[in-house]
């Protein structure tokens, strides 16, 4: 395990949960396994690991990109993720209308239908964003 490894296991569990990271590691497989090592160490280990920008600013750049791509699962699990990276609904919110402009309408209609169901699980369990409107 390389120290990029490393810290891009760290910055994973703190953005993403144990829990989910836990379940990544437990469903990886011998063919996957390379794959998730990369994201690791690059996405996690590099990327997010950065302080050229807040876990806030790399939160909603995130979803945005997701947004624009059709990325639907990865937004659910970003959005999901705000509890940890301090990134508003309303932060979220004005993401989602950055990509009707600049990626489209329909996708962000859609990213808005995701966050709005997984705001309701989260405030069903009690796990409510949080930070609340700015």
């Amino acid at each position: 395990m390389t120290d990029r490894h490393a810290e891009g296991m760290k910055t994973r569990r703190a953005v993403l949960g144990h829990a989910h990271v836990n379940r990544a590691e437990a469903a990886k497989t011998e063919f996957d396994a390379p794959f998730q090592n990369l994201i690791t160490e690059s996405a996690w280990g590099h990327v997010w690991s950065s302080d050229a920008l807040t876990k806030r600013e790399r939160s909603l750049i995130t979803i945005a990109l997701l947004a624009a791509l059709g990325q639907w699962d990865e937004v659910a699990m970003h959005v999901r993720a705000t509890q940890r990276t301090g990134a508003s609904r309303e932060d979220i919110r004005e993401a989602l209308m950055h990509v009707a402009i600049y990626a489209g309408v329909p996708a962000a209609n859609h990213a808005i239908k995701i966050a709005r169901q997984v705001f309701a699980e989260m405030d069903e369990k009690g796990g409510d964003n949080a930070q609340q409107p700015r």
